[in-house]
């Protein structure tokens, strides 16, 4: 299957779809600057090491949490001022989750890319309102969402002319706390946008340990590999130095320490992926 060749503009140093892979990665919620910085600058170094452009992550506010008693948030303004310093000392582009159309206009004063989270991809206004920031807009594909709706979205942002999007896949609801990757997904989306995997939402297991959501870490090195051998442009990875101690979404994260060989073993399968990914059997 033939892509439409398009890409995404972060910074003039890191395009989503050129030929360098881009990895947005760092905790699920801003929980404190120390450990935003242990992740952000472990994970740059290795980012580098390995031959990605690197993008850090943090949400400021978890509005979507299974129950009102989890973790939530240390305040959007705190937050704010976390990936604000986090962005300038680590010299990173930043990426941060909006809820809210009133959000877009305050968060893209700190960030450069604002995504849209899978259960609101297809909510009109949120999508105009980070369109019309002019930052780039990644769309989580809604887990109730075919592949090929996902143009919608896109053309949503782009009518608003911003033509800097992009397309995240991060599974489709199977059952009862249970999500699947669909790989045909991947390149049928990648003809609309850019395509970027959501590694570690993809083993959650949403409202599975009742009043929050499971995981199921150890199935991450599968699905990346196989998302990666489909030559896609980009990965998200969640990651924490303790993931039993995170405020948010531990089952899923990726041990920190564990980073470095998960990504050289990523870069590996993306490259024979990227090798491949035009090979055509129809043609």
């Amino acid at each position: 299957m033939q892509r439409n060749k398009q890409v995404m503009k972060i910074t003039d140093s890191v395009v989503l779809g050129e030929e360098k892979p881009v990895l947005f990665a760092g905790p699920c919620a801003v929980e404190s600057f120390d450990i935003c910085m242990e992740i952000g600058s472990k994970t740059k170094a290795w980012a580098e090491q390995h031959g990605f452009s690197y993008v850090f992550k943090a949400s400021f506010d978890k509005a979507n949490r299974t129950s009102s008693a989890s973790f939530r948030s240390i305040g959007m303004d705190k937050s704010l001022a976390v990936l604000q310093r986090v962005g300038k000392e680590l010299q990173v582009p930043l990426v941060t989750d909006i809820h809210e159309s009133y959000q877009a206009k305050e968060v893209a004063e700190v960030v450069d890319v604002l995504q849209i989270p899978a259960f609101l991809c297809r909510q009109t206004d949120l999508l105009l309102a980070a369109a019309e920031t002019g930052k780039a807009v990644k769309i989580k594909r809604g887990q109730f969402m075919a592949p090929e709706d996902m143009q919608y979205a896109v053309s949503k942002v782009r009518a608003a002319g911003n033509d800097n999007v992009c397309l995240t896949e991060r599974g489709f609801s199977l059952g009862y706390h249970n999500l699947v990757v669909d790989m045909r997904g991947l390149p049928i989306m990648r003809q609309f946008a850019p395509v970027v995997f959501d590694i570690t939402h993809s083993v959650q297991q949403p409202g599975g340990q009742g009043g929050s959501s499971g995981g199921q870490r150890e199935f991450a090195p599968i699905l990346a590999r196989a998302a990666a051998a489909t030559g896609i442009d980009g990965f998200f990875i969640e990651t924490h130095p303790e993931p039993s101690k995170a405020l948010s979404d531990g089952p899923n994260l990726i041990p920190l320490h564990k980073m470095g060989a998960f990504l050289e073993m990523l870069k590996e399968a993306w490259v024979l992926g990227r090798k491949y990914q035009d090979f055509e059997v129809n043609s």
